[in-house]
């Protein structure tokens, strides 16, 4: 099942093993994308990446894509929001299939949050578990509640549109204190630089790890708030489990007891905080789940 996932800074095109539930070693093209180019020219950079793999494969494919979106169409709604703003009010499928010619007849288009929960539902560490909600933590906070396979974005057991990033805390929104831009903010006001240099969150989890009082507290403080706006809805979903993945996990020493700190301290249901099983794999594996299994999307 070929299969894309589409990210801020590149793209990658797979072919997934339908009976295995595991990406071909062999066909998996990731490709550098520039989010800030022209319409033409990013819908070309992903077509370059899908036509690279090996010919003769199912002509549905799974494509996982950032919000906002029009997953249903296929056109973007990225206004606003500062990364492909070019393909706002752009059909994305029709484009893909023009360049993909007899390669592609049909394209099933999905959440990049939604991807990687479903690839760990089906492979990794959000296997077993019925009702569970999934993380990617990068430049912000992605997220997927997913019932028995599903993701759910509607109704009062989830947060509107079923994305955490929807939430508030300390009467913000959430990623003005849970992104990127939030933990180097806390770092700065923490540990002023002489210099005018702020670090990136790879160089504070660095620091923090070398004892860097600022940069544990940087990360203590906006995980620690991720527990707390999200607990709640761990209850009303009866959630058993919370599988967390992304860049910014891959400090999970950082992350991990940060954020089951904030989910303690709501007084909500206890459940355990797994990292993810396959990382990079997830949303390619979650892609073609779902392009095999919602034959019924546009």
């Amino acid at each position: 099942m070929p299969v894309l996932d589409v990210g801020g800074t590149h793209v990658t095109a797979a072919l997934v093993d339908p009976v295995g539930g595991r990406a071909v070693p062999a066909a998996v093209i990731r490709e550098p994308l520039d989010a800030h180019a022209a319409a033409d020219a990013v819908l070309d950079a992903i077509a370059r990446a899908a036509l690279a793999l090996p010919d003769g494969h199912d002509t549905r494919w799974g494509v996982a894509m950032p919000g906002p979106f029009d997953y249903a169409t296929g056109v973007g709604r990225f206004s606003g929001v500062g990364k492909f703003e070019s393909l706002s009010g752009v059909d994305v499928g029709a484009g893909l299939r023009a360049r993909l010619g007899g390669r592609a007849e049909r394209l099933r288009f999905l959440n990049d949050a939604d991807a990687f929960a479903l690839g760990e539902y089906g492979s990794g560490a959000a296997a077993g578990h019925d009702r569970v909600v999934c993380l990617t933590l990068g430049t912000g906070v992605g997220s997927s509640f997913l019932s028995a396979g599903r993701p759910v974005h509607t109704g009062p057991l989830v947060p509107p549109d079923g994305y955490a990033h929807r939430l508030t805390v300390h009467g913000r929104p959430l990623e003005d204190t849970v992104s990127r831009r939030g933990i180097r903010s806390h770092y700065a006001r923490l540990s002023p630089a002489a210099d005018g240099h702020l670090p990136d969150v790879r160089e504070l989890a660095a620091r923090a790890v070398k004892g860097d009082s600022a940069a544990v507290e940087a990360f203590r403080h906006a995980f620690g708030a991720l527990g707390l706006a999200l607990a709640p809805w761990l209850g009303r979903f009866e959630a058993t489990a919370v599988v967390v993945g992304g860049s910014v996990a891959r400090s999970w020493d950082l992350v991990h007891p940060a954020l089951t700190t904030g989910l303690g301290a709501s007084g909500g249901p206890v459940v355990p905080v797994l990292p993810a099983r396959l990382p990079e794999e997830a949303p390619l594996i979650g892609a073609a789940r779902w392009a095999r299994d919602a034959p019924e999307d546009p």
